[in-house]
C-alpha cells in the first residue's frame, strides 16, 4: 500500500510513516503541492496510491465520478491533530483495514471511531 498525503497534511507525516515501514509520500514530493484536487485525485488513481487527506472534497470527487479508485483515507477530528497523532492512528489501523482499502474504499478516521465505505458510491448514497 502506497500512501499519497495531500497538501493539507504535514510532510512530516510522510517521514513518520516511512520510519514505521509504511510507504508514504507527500504531494510536494511529486510536484503537486499546488495542484487542484482533481489533478491529485487523478495522479493517485493512475499511480496506485491511497490518497490521505483532511479534505472532504475527495469524497465528493469519488461520488460524482462513481469511481472505485483511488481509495481515500480522511483524517477528521474536532480539533487539529499533530503529525505524530495522525501517524499513530494510521499505523495502528492500516493493517486491519488493508483488505477494505485494497478493494477500494473511503475510510474516515476520527478520534473515537473509524468508518469504512466501499467504492463506488454516488452522491445520493
Amino acid at each position: 500500500m502506497k500512501l499519497l498525503l495531500d497538501a493539507n497534511l504535514s510532510p512530516r507525516l510522510a517521514d513518520l510513516l516511512n520510519e514505521q515501514s509504511i510507504e508514504a509520500t507527500h504531494v510536494r514530493d511529486h510536484g503537486l503541492q499546488r495542484a487542484e484536487d482533481e489533478g491529485i485525485f487523478d495522479f493517485a488513481a493512475e499511480q496506485g496510491h491511497v490518497l490521505v487527506s483532511e479534505d472532504t472534497d475527495f469524497g465528493e470527487i469519488l461520488a460524482t465520478r462513481n469511481a472505485d479508485r483511488p481509495s481515500v483515507i480522511l483524517l477528521r477530528s474536532g480539533e487539529p491533530l499533530t503529525a505524530e497523532v495522525q501517524a499513530a492512528m494510521l499505523a495502528a489501523n492500516l493493517g486491519t483495514l488493508a483488505h477494505d482499502i485494497d478493494a477500494g474504499s473511503i475510510v474516515v478516521f476520527g478520534r473515537a471511531r473509524i468508518r469504512v465505505r466501499r467504492l463506488p458510491f454516488t452522491a445520493s448514497d
